[in-house]
């Protein structure tokens, strides 16, 4: 019987789906016991490995998971590395879609890309880590690193990579895995020796789908798209109600299931309802993260609400609870808004010092740094040429002598802090963030391309991977934000609701281009 064994944190619904997705029944270790009855048996090692270890052990699993490994029953690990990457030349997480290149190749093995989202890794260096090397399986590339990216040794394999999202790829391993789990019993090795580095890595730029969320007047919940963050609809001659209907393009399941057979290597879905509670009393909205989830088997992000709150009966909910429920539902990451620039204005009122509080740290410190992306909402303020304010070392200049900064808002663009967007990217990297989903409020919906200048001064000014949002009107936009400021991925909602652009289009003037995308 296949068990999976589920420790507490990160995205396990996934893995769960995708073997049901397969044919395959399964249960979940929930009693030291349970080991014994399994005769193959998955660990989605999800989230931060310190959280992980600690839950085991509260639980009394760590050691029955250690006698069922020795036992030589099949066993399949996923993520979870040992090593961190350097920074020095290159974001990290290393956030994305990278190739696995087979240490012992063999002709019915298939080239294929998989999505990675780790900060640690296990290195793949035979004459300093040979234990670990006779180990390996597979090596991936990042930056100038090379790291084992699957492992195969006795009743052992496992993989770095999420296979449970990765596509029709990730699936078929998964199979593979699931239809012969013995079969990892495999021969000896051949001897493992050095590989030389590439010039390049092979991780891609990535494609994202975001689908706009909130409930129309009729109570539906529906996916819209705003104009510069406005999305009810501005024509007076259509019957609707004076303030103008909620812009209704489409059910968020049917789009994104659209998406994903398109080739979108994410899916983002934002809650912009204006939250009165806690979302865990969104029962419309987590059932929309379960039926995504069931169906759908690359990254999903949800964001909406994410923050500590109280319900109408006085019920206390922390953002790491609000986190917890959509990560159960089948969520991947949580996007962070309004309440990342708060955290930010209390870590400069102290110094730069973080106390552990904020829904960064509490999320990061339980599923890993990698699963909190934050959505900055910056806008322009124009300055004088002469200017020499607090924010002059961040002015950006246009070639007919303009200048601007960029001030960070709150309350979905609707207020204004003293705060600027490089003060917001560095400070949500020191508090934990994995990942920043840049936003522009002049640029979005208007179709004019992404705010390239404001995409360069944060990729600059942090370590951690940048996301191009707003503004997108065609497929060379892509080309230029990618081309021209270096970020990980590109985000567009509108056009590719309204079909004006398809993501094969985006992703064919990508490779045109030069730039490497997941097929």
């Amino acid at each position: 019987m296949l068990f999976l064994l589920d420790y507490g944190a990160g995205n396990v619904t996934s893995l769960a789906n995708s073997i049901r997705q397969l044919g395959h029944e399964f249960r979940w270790i929930e009693q030291p016991t349970d080991f014994a009855q399994a005769t193959s048996l998955v660990f989605p090692g999800v989230g931060a490995f310190e959280s992980a270890i600690q839950h085991l052990a509260r639980r009394g699993l760590l050691e029955p998971l250690r006698e069922y490994i020795r036992s030589g029953r099949p066993y399949f690990g996923i993520c979870i590395g040992m090593q961190r990457f350097s920074d020095h030349d290159k974001s990290v997480p290393h956030i994305g879609w990278n190739s696995a290149d087979l240490l012992d190749a063999s002709p019915e093995e298939p080239d294929a890309f998989y999505y990675f989202v780790h900060s640690y890794c296990a290195k793949y260096n035979p004459e300093k880590y040979p234990e670990a090397a006779e180990w390996a399986h597979a090596t991936t590339q990042y930056g100038q690193e090379l790291f084992i990216s699957a492992v195969r040794k006795g009743n052992v394999f496992g993989t770095q990579f999420h296979p449970e999202k990765s596509g029709d790829a990730g699936l078929a391993l998964l199979a593979k895995w699931l239809r012969a789990p013995d079969a990892v019993h495999a021969p000896a090795a051949a001897p493992r020796v050095a590989r030389a580095l590439s010039p390049t890595h092979g991780l891609t730029k990535r494609i994202i789908a975001c689908m706009d969320v909130r409930a129309n007047d009729a109570g539906d919940l529906v996916v819209t798209k705003g104009d510069q963050y406005d999305v009810r609809e501005k024509d007076p001659s259509a019957a609707v109600i004076a303030a103008g209907a909620v812009r209704n393009l489409g059910k968020p399941v049917a789009l994104a299931a659209r998406y994903y057979a398109a080739g979108a290597d994410e899916l983002c879905l934002l809650n912009i309802t204006s939250f009165r509670h806690s979302p865990l009393q969104d029962q419309p909205m987590l059932a929309v993260v379960r039926a995504a989830a069931e169906r759908l088997f690359v990254p999903l992000t949800i964001g909406g609400g994410i923050k500590d709150s109280v319900d109408p009966d006085g019920t206390a909910r922390s953002a790491l609870e609000v986190a917890s429920a959509y990560f159960r539902a089948g969520a991947d990451k949580v996007s962070i808004g309004s309440e990342a620039v708060y955290a930010v204005e209390r870590l400069r009122a102290r110094g730069g010092a973080a106390d552990g509080t904020s829904a960064i740290e509490t999320i990061a410190h339980a599923y890993g740094r990698q699963a909190v992306v934050v959505s900055i909402d910056p806008r322009r303020v124009s300055v004088g040429a002469d200017y020499d304010g607090p924010y002059k070392d961040e002015l950006v200049r246009g070639a007919d002598g303009t200048a601007w900064w960029y001030q960070c808002t709150v309350s979905g663009g609707r207020e204004s802090r003293p705060l600027s967007v490089v003060q917001l990217a560095q400070g949500v990297d020191v508090l934990g963030a994995g990942e920043i989903l840049l936003n522009s409020i002049d640029r979005d919906g208007t179709g004019l391309g992404f705010d390239l200048d404001l995409l360069a001064l944060v990729k600059r000014s942090v370590r951690i991977p940048v996301v191009a949002s707003s503004g997108a009107g065609s497929a060379a936009h892509f080309v230029d934000a990618f081309a021209q400021t270096g970020v990980e991925a590109a985000l567009a909602a509108g056009i590719f609701h309204r079909e004006e652009v398809g993501i094969d289009e985006v992703k064919d003037a990508l490779r045109a281009a030069g730039i490497h995308v997941r097929r």
